[in-house]
């Protein structure tokens, strides 16, 4: 049996998979919880944890990197949209194993849990023929994500802490960048940590007097 435990804030969703999934003969849904808090799957240990990356009151990448440091034995999907290539890349330095879109069907999501459970790493099937998906595949394989392990700022960075200095919140940066707030706050945070800094007035400080 495959223990699975479930974190989406919908209860229409969630009550709906875990019905369906208890319903499988290789699976039994040993947790449900609309957030992430470690703790509700302490007892659990699930072998596989589903994650929708849309929660509603949390941050889900600092979700998956908790649930990584808790439970390294755990493999966690990702449940989302098409997400942008960016994302999928900060979700696999996170420990992220896979990847779910929410219009693909049961028997997708059936097989990716297998996979993944078995130790493989599934990348949405719209990404397998791209670039970056060789990209992420490395990182996955290698532990790491090549393309972030540079020490100086990575050119997404160089852009967050230029438009902090301008005075923008992470929604309006967001929004400016086409990408999405979680991943936004993920920039924050590793420009601080790579910086030593801890507010965003020392960010924007640091942005003048560089370009001064």
């Amino acid at each position: 049996m495959i223990s699975v435990a479930l974190i989406e804030d919908n209860r229409l969703v969630r009550e709906g998979l875990t019905a369906m999934l208890d319903r499988t003969a290789d699976f039994t849904v040993v947790a449900s919880a609309s957030s992430g808090e470690p703790a509700r799957l302490r007892d659990a240990k699930p072998e596989v944890i589903l994650l929708d990356v849309g929660l509603w009151d949390d941050d889900s990448l600092r979700v998956a990197e908790t649930l990584k440091q808790e439970y390294p034995d755990s493999r966690v999907i990702i449940m989302d949209l098409l997400p942008v290539h960016e994302d999928i890349i900060e979700f696999v330095n996170a420990g992220v194993s896979g990847f779910i879109l929410k219009d693909a069907t049961f028997e997708d999501l059936v097989s990716t849990i297998r996979s993944v459970a078995e130790g493989a790493h599934v990348l949405p099937p719209q990404m397998t023929s791209s670039l970056f998906s060789q990209i992420a595949r490395e990182a996955v394989e290698r532990g790491r994500a090549v393309a972030m392990e540079a020490v100086k700022m990575t050119p997404r960075e160089r852009e967050v802490i230029g438009l902090i200095a301008e005075g923008l919140s992470n929604k309006e940066i967001a929004a400016r960048l086409q990408i999405a707030t979680y991943t936004v706050k993920s920039h924050v945070r590793n420009v601080m940590e790579k910086l030593a800094l801890h507010t965003r007035l020392q960010i924007a400080a640091f942005a003048h007097k560089g370009s001064g």
